[in-house]
């Protein structure tokens, strides 16, 4: 009787067990489907690229090193490979406004400049994650500075308006086929920013 009971128990509890894993099974296989992460596309396979960005002027441009922010959008012309390398080549442009303290010489004034750069770029992929970039092109700005105190040599107002060249050498790491960190190293600017492809 004792064990027709224990028989009887053990069953049940088998059968509620396979039940439950049963039951389980369509959610597991669902939960598998939504982790699967897609592959990363190419590099430099991407329609167009929203970069927001913060900004580093270089220094002989007005004083001291000059900070800001901007943006910069790209968007490619062409897109192939060299050898098994993948490329494109780009149009950039945006802008940038950028703040800088002191004038040369260690007088006490300030200026902010309206950046907006045009360049071409050549992107290519040298590794899966990887992007790597040269740009070159020109840039309008447009400064408005600080009224100099009497005394502060130096601290004249440069061209508040002009056409300069611009160039810059870069690179991308892909977090996902529409994330990248970019950095960028060049004159008059450097940034750090996202992408956005």
């Amino acid at each position: 009787m004792r064990n027709d009971r224990h028989a009887r128990w053990g069953k049940l509890v088998v059968g509620f067990g396979a039940g439950l894993a049963f039951a389980a099974l369509p959610s597991v296989a669902f939960a598998q489907r939504e982790v699967t992460l897609e592959p990363l596309r190419e590099p430099t396979a991407y329609p167009i690229e929203v970069e927001p960005h913060f900004t580093f002027g270089a220094g002989d441009v007005y004083g001291p090193t000059g900070y800001g922010a901007g943006a910069r959008i790209g968007v490619p012309l062409a897109v192939g490979h060299l050898g098994r390398v993948p490329q494109n080549l780009a149009i950039s442009f945006g802008g940038d406004v950028l703040h800088y303290d002191y004038c040369y010489y260690g007088a006490f004034c300030s200026a902010n400049y309206l950046m907006l750069p045009v360049a071409a770029q050549w992107n290519l992929g040298v590794a899966r994650p990887v992007s790597l970039f040269l740009e070159g092109g020109a840039f309008v700005y447009k400064g408005w500075f600080d009224e100099c105190g009497p005394g502060n040599a130096g601290c004249a107002a440069p061209s508040d308006f002009g056409l300069l060249p611009t160039v810059a050498l870069g690179g991308r790491v892909h977090f996902t086929n529409d994330v990248a960190l970019t950095l960028r190293f060049g004159y008059p600017t450097s940034t750090v920013g996202v992408s956005f492809l």
